[in-house]
């Protein structure tokens, strides 16, 4: 997903899950800036290195990507932009090298959502935005993982999308190219994508790449043939994935909020958004490059109130200028300590597994405590 829905998206979600204009803005700030925290960003503030719940591209070019290397990469994009679905999922004949990564594949309504969401239960307002944005893309990113792997996150000529036609879809090929000096062209299907690496663990293989930011665009629906499936062909209807996005994020802050006692998986509050539907479908379907401005009138709508363009450097100073032992009261400290929190719990689940991806298991998992 992009800012529009990780960001405006997300403050309409608040909003209607019952959070002040306040608290809204603080939510989406953190939910979408945990597509900037990276360890570049968190050296020139002097932040801890272990909080980085992304990666520059440079970044990527320059880590290793023997076993420790892989390891620093899974633990972020797994825990933050890729949550496994199941952890402990069974295929036919698969080796354990290649169950440990199939067992990272991207799924909605898996057991470490409900930790996540759990997890932020009466912490701060930057805990609710992280969780929120590990919902929203376990939507987006279905069915890739955040591994490199070339198994499981390749594409091939067989990748159409379906585009409305009356009551049905036609199909037409999606061209993907790399060209990233050029913004994807939605009306010839030309979408930017990484460079194909015969090499298992390249980081070209990494996530939704070889798929550029098409799987992020909401109007997208489209069908593939994956090769961890057996090359069976894969629907994915954005649209349809993103509203229930959208209506599980209200679900699940109505929780954190504490106006419900329960989070529940495969939940969906379609009641909050029943007379908005007809609106929010139009935001989903329109095909644009980023539906910012959109979300962003949707969501002012709802509160009459302005919502702040986003601006990464916004709580910068604050940080920088804060003593020591006042960082961690600071709106940056709070999602430093909340990413590291959700980072731990997500990367200690999958190596306590058995999955030595995200490093080693835990010790009272290695002692039987």
């Amino acid at each position: 997903m992009q800012e529009d829905f990780h960001y405006y998206a997300t403050y309409a979600a608040a909003y209607l899950a019952g959070f002040s204009h306040e608290e809204c803005c603080e939510i989406c700030y953190s939910a979408q800036y945990v597509d900037n925290c990276t360890a570049t960003l968190l050296s020139k503030i002097n932040g801890p290195i272990e909080a980085a719940t992304t990666q520059l591209n440079l970044e990527l070019m320059d880590t290793r990507t023997d076993i420790i290397g892989i390891q620093e990469i899974t633990k972020i994009w797994s825990s933050f932009h890729f949550l496994p679905g199941d952890i402990f999922a069974t295929k036919k004949w698969a080796g354990k090298r290649y169950l440990n990564k199939y067992r990272l594949i991207c799924h909605p309504n898996g057991q470490l959502l409900a930790d996540s969401v759990n997890l932020a239960k009466d912490k701060s307002l930057q805990a609710i935005g992280i969780a929120m944005h590990v919902l929203a893309d376990t939507w987006a990113h279905m069915y890739f993982c955040g591994t490199p792997s070339l198994v499981i996150n390749n594409t091939n000529y067989y990748f159409y999308e379906l585009l409305p036609d009356g009551d049905n879809y036609r199909e037409r090929e999606v061209k993907f190219r790399h060209k990233t000096s050029e913004p994807d062209d939605i009306e010839k299907g030309l979408y930017t994508n990484t460079i194909y690496q015969g090499s298992e663990t390249s980081v070209m293989n990494l996530g939704h790449g070889r798929a550029g930011h098409f799987p992020d665009y909401s109007f997208a629906r489209y069908k593939y043939m994956p090769a961890w499936d057996n090359y069976n062909e894969v629907i994915k209807d954005n649209p349809s994935d993103y509203m229930n996005a959208f209506c599980q994020m209200i679900h699940a802050m109505k929780y954190l909020g504490g106006s419900i006692g329960t989070f529940k998986l495969n939940h969906y509050d379609r009641e909050a958004v029943e007379k908005y539907s007809d609106r929010i479908n139009q935001i989903l379907t329109k095909r644009q490059l980023n539906a910012s401005a959109d979300w962003k009138a949707f969501g002012e709508e709802l509160s009459c109130k302005d919502i702040p363009d986003y601006d990464m450097n916004k709580y910068e100073s604050e940080y920088l200028s804060a003593k020591n032992s006042e960082k961690n009261s600071t709106f940056l400290g709070r999602f430093i300590k909340a990413a590291i929190s959700h980072k731990h719990m997500v990367s200690s689940s999958i190596s306590d597994s058995g999955n030595p991806l995200t490093g080693i298991p835990s010790a009272k998992k290695l002692f039987g405590l």
